[in-house]
């Protein structure tokens, strides 16, 4: 069991052109690997930035083969990292809604969990409007998984509001939290970096969240400002725009310290009903 990780969240800005994105984003990993990360992450839809939200039905492809999920596959196995392959549309059975699945590949190449969004986005300011469920087909199971000894739970974007989702991940409990995303600007300003901290300081873990950062050729701009925070809270590095890699090494000694000098996890209690007025 490894006491000490190096970690990288990778940011892009990515465009309309799978193969272009893919690119970036094999560049990117090969950075962050020869920095020493041994986990790399990419961020929601590192693969496609659409012109509309159908325009994700064009590129879904079937669970297990596509040349997105090849990609990642090949990168993984040839860098010798763990990839949290942001997200890709996969085929879900329905002919106007996708999947947005968050895969994870081995070191060998070979993909060792998947993770639908289970929580869809929607919002209406007057001004933008997004919804998710238009497109996209709500996943409905939480997951997590082994890495090298460590426990990591996956979450995706907009489930970073649903703190139940990640207590759920939580029995037992994880190590590190990944939470690849796409937030636009207005959300992300108000409230990214709060609740990022938030889910970390509750659980008590680490947590990585690479993320979609500048203004896109569709004309969406994301927030960006992707990073990892440590469990009690501490921002441990930053990229607020532009492609580039976040690079930070986690240590399991932190986790104990954190959860011995404050054992709020052992302090939970479950509530299955409130009491009547």
């Amino acid at each position: 069991m490894m006491t000490a990780m190096k970690i990288a969240a990778l940011q892009m800005v990515s465009s309309t052109r799978v193969a272009d994105n893919l690119q970036r984003a094999e560049r990117l990993i090969a950075e962050a690997a020869a920095a020493g990360a041994r986990l790399v992450a990419l961020p929601e839809y590192f693969c496609f930035m659409g012109r509309a939200d159908r325009d994700k039905l064009e590129i879904a492809e079937e669970p297990g083969r596509g040349p997105i999920q090849e990609a990642l596959a090949a990168a993984a196995r040839t860098h010798r990292v763990w990839v949290v392959g942001g997200t890709l549309p996969l085929k879900s059975g329905e002919a106007d809604r996708v999947l947005n699945a968050n895969g994870v590949w081995s070191p060998d190449g070979l993909l060792a969990a998947r993770y639908d969004k289970i929580h869809l986005f929607r919002y209406d300011n007057g001004r933008e409007r997004y919804d998710e469920g238009r497109v996209l087909r709500a996943g409905e199971i939480p997951v997590a998984l082994d890495v090298d000894g460590w426990r990591v739970g996956l979450s995706v974007c907009y489930d970073l509001r649903f703190p139940e989702l990640y207590r759920a991940l939580m029995d037992p409990p994880c190590d590190l939290l990944c939470v690849p995303s796409a937030f636009t600007y207005t959300t992300g300003r108000a409230h990214w970096e709060l609740l990022l901290r938030a889910r970390a300081i509750e659980n008590q873990c680490y947590v990585i969240a690479p993320a979609q950062g500048g203004t896109h050729e569709n004309g969406r701009r994301t927030w960006g400002h992707s990073l990892v925070v440590d469990p009690w809270g501490d921002v441990l590095g930053v990229r607020e725009e532009g492609d580039g890699v976040v690079l930070a090494e986690i240590g399991r000694e932190r986790i104990d310290d954190v959860r011995r000098q404050l054992p709020a996890l052992e302090h939970r209690r479950r509530f299955s009903r409130t009491a009547a007025p």
